[in-house]
């Protein structure tokens, strides 16, 4: 029997959709995306997934930098901190923070640095700002993309029945 190999939900479980946000606080994933993930196909589960992970990797960059991923990817082994290998590793570094941000008192020993604009923050106000800046574009993703294209096809079908 071959093992199941497609991609898995990205909820951590707590979930904002359900008390009306468009996009999940958690997750980052739009409320539609939530609501409908087990009938999407692998195709839109890896499109969704892409997204996700290309945002995260940015901000987590933008922040950080990854001086070691043998070291990185060992610490998270030992730590025994989940991590989806076929993302970005700045990603994995992002669920090291989730999952230890308040026990790490030397980035280098994991293998990664704060950049020099950061030096004075901690780990756990680092961690918050990234969480919180994910959130914020894939908030502007939402209404760039989603929102904007909703009311677009409603002005043309409100042009159609105006024309006929």
């Amino acid at each position: 029997m071959k093992a199941f190999s497609g991609v898995r939900t990205p909820c951590i479980g707590v979930c904002s959709t359900g008390i009306g946000d468009s996009v999940c606080r958690g997750c980052k994933r739009f409320d539609y995306e939530v609501i409908r993930w087990n009938g999407f196909d692998q195709s839109e589960k890896i499109a969704i997934d892409n997204r996700l992970s290309q945002l995260l990797a940015k901000v987590v960059s933008w922040r950080l930098e990854i001086t070691d991923l043998d070291l990185l990817v060992s610490q998270l082994k030992t730590q025994q901190i989940k991590y989806h290998e076929t993302r970005d590793p700045y990603c994995w570094l992002f669920e090291l923070l989730r999952a230890g941000a308040t026990q790490i008192e030397d980035p280098n020993q994991f293998g990664f640095a704060k950049l020099a604009m950061f030096e004075h923050k901690t780990l756990i106000e680092i961690r918050r700002d990234i969480d919180d800046e994910f959130y914020a574009l894939s908030v502007a993703h939402y209404e760039r993309y989603m929102v904007a294209n909703r009311q677009r096809a409603n002005r043309v079908s409100a042009q159609e029945v105006i024309d006929e």
